[in-house]
């Protein structure tokens, strides 16, 4: 996972602002097949934002690894699930994603 975010452009990482990124062993109950998932407020829609917890992107290592038949396809299944969470996290919607063939 951290290779994923350093290798986001560094204009990304600067502009990325109070989020965590966090990987857990399984998705919640009911999202068997969810690679990953951003909670918070996106910054598109921060207006008063002092003292809120930190947006958090959450990677599911077993739904990744199962999806993955080696090495180089987890790398970048890593990667590209980085990239589709931290779109969320600048306001980027799933449809808009799936025009620009990230989803």
């Amino acid at each position: 996972m951290a290779d994923a975010l350093d290798a986001l452009p560094s204009w990304v990482q600067e502009a990325m602002d109070n989020v965590a990124v966090v990987v857990e062993d399984r998705p919640p109950a009911g999202e068997p097949e969810l690679f990953g998932r951003y909670e918070g407020i996106a910054k598109t829609e921060r207006e008063s934002y002092a003292g809120v917890l930190p947006d958090r992107i959450t990677l599911f290592r077993s739904t990744i690894e199962a999806e993955a038949a080696n090495d180089e396809e987890l790398r970048d299944l890593v990667a590209d699930t980085v990239v589709h969470e931290v779109a969320h996290h600048f306001g980027i919607t799933d449809e808009r994603l799936a025009d620009l063939g990230w989803a």
